[in-house]
């Protein structure tokens, strides 16, 4: 190990034994207690002028999305996180089946390392971290450089929240100066990991060695079929376009229109600030999106950032109340950038004929070259259609005439809030579930005697026996 590595590791050890101490301090808190320590420091952040000046610094110094959405993002998330885990019971007995004789026991994972995606360096940390205080556990926060000095604002905030109600502040800590060698020494060394952000951070965290939770790809897809309420359709895709300048992986990448409402759709998408570009505006796009054909991400002067703005980089004449671009497409796959993840107010439109069937082959099109595993939604007014959707696609969300944001968690449904969607093996996550609270914990399994059960081989094997012998 070279000596900076070496300086680099014995920093982290350092943060890594403040927290453990930490967190031995609140290992036997109640839930009670628990409750009470996560309220404060979920007000720390919500609080109007806090989340103002976290809003303001996240623009300011990551130069993605917008201030007026940031605050209602912060706010948003960490209550709606803090109602959602209310009753969630995660100290001592939190389960029992009497019939099974089993009885579940919470107990702390220990310290947790939270990496931090640089377009959410707001939201994600105090969300990341209510979840985990939520366990009784320790959290040690790494920023991305990019948005450093909005990381340490939350977590300043957080530590005078734990003070305030006389728990230990190095239960949140974030890691000054960062560096990859001292992200890595930090996976190594915390007990989980839970990593939001591109591929690359997460296979990092799947490689440290230590346990993890990541992320998938985002590239949401919206199926339109020719039953949905087409004004309420417009205005739930329109509004993820523009919310936040669209930094959210959850919001659409691809809609699929029926064909006999497709003309309809694109007059309300226009008229909700949609511009539709042309076959050469396209082209000039797909440029400067895509400056290197070979790499499938878009570009760091596009990400979450005004459609205006993305228009005049591409020499794209659109008006200046277009809020979102509208690519028509066909095609999916590689030589289709336009199908992938876009990370910005850009949204690929496609139509299709006839039954369910040829809008689900699109959606699995899509998917199958970016976003296995993560979200995708219909808007219909057949049930069957959307049952359809839910049984033939690979995706661990499958969100019924909602925007898509909301699969994150809302008061309009029953997910867990979270701002890490896990994708299952589709993609190369441990899980397909919105990562709550319940993650945040181990649980000891008590066993007791019942009473014995009887296995009748009859009724087990009569009908193999029957049709296949024995």
């Amino acid at each position: 190990m070279d000596l900076k590595s070496e300086k680099a590791r014995s920093q982290v050890v350092g943060i890594v034994k403040k927290a453990r101490d930490a967190q031995s301090k609140i290992n036997n808190y109640t839930q009670e207690q628990v409750n009470e320590l996560v309220t404060s420091i979920c007000w720390s952040v919500v609080k109007q002028e806090r989340a103002e000046e976290l809003a303001k610094l996240a623009v300011d110094e990551g130069e993605f999305g917008n201030y007026d959405d940031k605050v209602t993002k912060i706010k948003n998330r960490c209550i709606g996180t803090l109602a959602d885990m209310e009753e969630v019971r995660t100290v001592g007995i939190v389960e029992e089946i009497p019939e099974k004789g089993l009885i579940k026991i919470a107990k702390p994972v220990g310290v947790i390392a939270a990496l931090i995606p640089t377009t959410g360096p707001d939201a994600t940390p105090p969300l990341k971290t209510l979840l985990a205080i939520k366990g009784r556990n320790a959290i040690i926060v790494a920023a991305h450089p990019r948005t450093q000095k909005t990381t340490e604002l939350a977590v300043k905030f957080m530590r005078e929240a734990c003070e305030k109600v006389g728990a230990p502040a190095d239960l949140v800590q974030v890691i000054e100066k960062p560096s990859l060698a001292k992200t890595q020494h930090l996976m190594q060394q915390a007990d989980l990991v839970v990593a939001t952000g591109g591929a690359a951070m997460v296979n990092a965290a799947y490689s440290s060695g230590t346990p993890a939770y990541g992320v998938g790809v985002g590239n949401a897809v919206h199926i339109v079929d020719e039953t949905a309420d087409l004004e309420d359709a417009a205005n739930m895709i329109s509004f993820a376009q523009k919310f936040d300048f669209k930094t959210s992986c959850l919001a659409d990448n691809a809609v699929i229109t029926h064909l006999s409402v497709y003309s309809e759709m694109k007059e309300r998408l226009n008229n909700l600030g949609g511009y539709f570009c042309n076959n050469d505006e396209k082209a000039a796009l797909q440029k400067v999106m895509w400056p290197d054909p070979e790499s499938h991400i878009p570009a760091l002067n596009v990400i979450a950032k005004p459609a205006t703005h993305i228009a005049q980089l591409a020499n794209i004449n659109a008006p200046l109340d277009c809020t979102f671009l509208v690519i028509e497409e066909t095609g999916t796959g590689p030589d289709y950038p336009f199908s992938g993840e876009k990370l910005s107010s850009v949204l690929a439109l496609y139509s299709y004929e006839d039954n369910i069937e040829n809008a689900i082959q699109l959606v699995n099109a899509i998917t199958d070259y970016q976003g296995q595993g993560h979200t995708c939604g219909i808007h219909t007014k057949n049930d069957a259609h959307a049952m359809k959707l839910a049984m033939e696609t690979k995706t661990g969300r499958v969100m019924i005439n909602q925007n898509l944001n909301e699969g994150a968690g809302s008061p309009r449904n029953g997910l867990p809030y979270t701002l890490s969607l896990s994708c299952g093996t589709w993609g190369k996550n441990i899980t397909t579930e919105n990562v709550n609270a319940r993650h945040m914990v181990n649980l000891t399994w008590v066993s007791k005697t019942i009473k014995p059960s009887s296995i009748n081989n009859d009724l087990l094997f009569g009908s193999h026996w029957e049709k296949y012998g024995q």
